[in-house]
């Protein structure tokens, strides 16, 4: 089983438009992070987590793999805005309609947001999809993979994020529910959103993240949804405590499903 970071960053991306702060200057390939978005690999089974505007960029520069669905956290602009691009993946089908795993509230978003996608007379070379709608609070089966919603809040906002096997996959959360908790018990590898260092309103701090990862205690943890705000990959990656990294865009790790 393997999880590849197609993108580590916050909404505006790193380097931010016009902004000159370290990390944005910064000349380290790891300080270089489009919006984020991972593809989760069992066996010869990928599947897409998210797909921002910055997909095509990612999914090129990932080698353009084949691709069993995409599974999406919330319908916010950084997380959905590339989805028109998978229309080579929507033609590769034979009835064109690529699956989409969400919860109704994002369902209903994309119906509104690409409706050209949706419409019963479709102009033609338009990208399809086949809408799975899942409950936040019932794993669901991708083929042979199961995968099991984590809700999380975003603020105000339910989102959900993906435990598959040994790997529980957060991002954008603020607050995770006890029941949530319940679901992570035993997880090996845990990716979680952590911004910046001072409190957010709608993101986790590395503080209220590491304190997720104190209760947790996984083997690994990968901080992503990054904002340049964090400061520098190398010096914030080496104050975090064990077992505790920054991931980055491209970075690659295998684990035992």
């Amino acid at each position: 089983m393997t999880l590849r970071f197609l993108g580590t960053g916050t909404s505006t991306g790193v380097p931010a438009i016009g902004c000159t702060c370290p990390a944005c200057l910064s000349t380290d390939t790891r300080d270089k992070r489009l919006r984020a978005s991972a593809i989760v690999s069992v066996g010869d089974k990928n599947l897409l987590i998210d797909c921002g505007p910055d997909f095509r960029r990612q999914i090129i520069d990932a080698g353009a793999p084949h691709l069993e669905a995409v599974l999406l956290t919330h319908s916010h602009y950084d997380h959905v805005g590339g989805i028109d691009d998978m229309r080579p993946y929507c033609h590769s089908l034979p009835d064109g309609h690529f699956p989409v795993y969400c919860t109704a509230d994002v369902a209903e978003d994309l119906r509104n947001r690409v409706p050209y996608c949706f419409r019963e007379n479709l102009y033609p070379g338009v990208p399809v999809f086949s809408i799975h709608e899942v409950d936040p609070k019932v794993p669901f089966m991708v083929g042979d993979i199961q995968v099991t919603p984590l809700p999380v809040m975003h603020d105000r906002l339910p989102i959900i994020g993906f435990r598959i096997g040994p790997l529980a996959y957060i991002t954008d959360a603020k607050t995770i529910p006890e029941s949530t908790f319940s679901l992570l018990e035993g997880v090996d590898t845990l990716v979680i959103n952590a911004l910046r260092h001072v409190p957010h309103h709608s993101h986790m701090s590395v503080g209220e993240a590491l304190a997720v990862v104190d209760r947790l205690k996984p083997r690994a943890v990968y901080f992503t949804h990054i904002a340049d705000a964090l400061g520098p990959h190398a010096s914030v990656e080496a104050a975090l405590p064990p077992p505790v990294r920054l991931a980055y865009d491209g970075l690659s790790i295998s684990f035992k499903l």
